[in-house]
């Protein structure tokens, strides 16, 4: 099938199956007399383990190894263990921190409860207050709240 049936059938765009070839994830294609690129039924399911993976926030470094693991049968499954055990602290912290940042925005929500002139309004007054001390909410934060899904891993 060509790159658009896979797109169709696994709902993910052109754009990443080929950044996911350029990356390794995905096996290079056999191509057409015309240069097109051809894939076959391994591309499917390749992509669709990654699609899944992925959907669980897994980083492209965790689904790579994942794949290695996939494609060695025969090694023990201890790597994928301890993988999932690494990805579900990493949840877990992001919980945690997403919780931490409903209160906050709870709290900051709470300072204006009637609606005003924006020149009193509680919101801005305490967003204005927090960015010249330099955090969120009267409590520092991290670099962002949308940083990356976790460190990236190194892998061999």
């Amino acid at each position: 099938m060509r790159i658009g049936e896979l797109t169709h059938q696994t709902g993910i765009p052109v754009e990443t199956i080929r950044y996911y070839e350029k990356e390794g994830l995905l096996p290079e294609p056999a191509r057409s007399d015309g240069n097109y690129r051809l894939y076959g039924p391994e591309h499917l399911k390749q992509l669709q383990f990654i699609r899944h993976c992925r959907n669980l926030d897994m980083s492209l470094d965790e689904v790579r190894v994942l794949l290695r693991l996939r494609c060695s049968p025969a090694e023990d499954c201890g790597d994928a263990n301890a993988l999932l055990d690494e990805h579900l602290g990493h949840v877990t912290r992001r919980i945690k921190e997403l919780r931490g940042l409903e209160r906050e925005l709870k709290a900051l929500r709470a300072r204006c409860v009637s609606v005003s002139d924006s020149s009193h309004c509680g919101i801005l007054t305490e967003l204005a207050n927090a960015s010249q001390r330099g955090t969120a909410g009267g409590t520092a934060r991290g670099d962002s709240h949308l940083g990356g899904v976790h460190a990236r891993r190194r892998t061999t």
